[in-house]
């Protein structure tokens, strides 16, 4: 049981340190410097969802590798859990009913931070083991 707790509070711990912004950097600047069109703006939001994957994905193989036998199984299923969620989420704000800011603004930003939400989570589980 003591290293269920100590894993809850490294992962509370990286999550409040980690918890992205609103937006990166990258995103926007890339938002400043567009023409102020939906096409411009979206394209912002695919490039910033695009980054967080593929740092999700970067972190996943380097946390993945290390894991014993038996953790690798749980968190493989975890993850594919964890990705048909992804799939689903934010989705109302791309139905057309928060209109195109909402596909083009709203949706890129609650995705992409969902996404460096789990790339949080899983630098916390890659903590824990590496302490060990």
């Amino acid at each position: 049981m003591h290293r269920l707790s100590v894993l809850i509070l490294l992962g509370g711990l990286v999550l409040a340190l980690t918890r992205p912004a609103a937006a990166d950097d990258i995103y926007d600047k890339c938002i400043d410097a567009s023409d102020g069109t939906n096409t411009a703006w979206g394209l912002c939001g695919s490039e910033w969802l695009k980054r967080e994957d593929e740092t999700l994905n970067t972190t996943w193989k380097r946390i993945y590798e290390g894991l014993p036998a038996a953790t690798k199984a749980d968190l493989l299923e975890e993850q594919r859990a964890w990705n048909a969620f992804k799939e689903k989420s934010c989705l109302f704000y791309a139905n057309g009913d928060w209109g195109r800011e909402g596909q083009v603004l709203h949706f890129p930003t609650c995705r992409a931070t969902l996404i460096a939400e789990r790339t949080a989570t899983l630098e916390a589980y890659g903590a824990f083991f590496t302490q060990k």
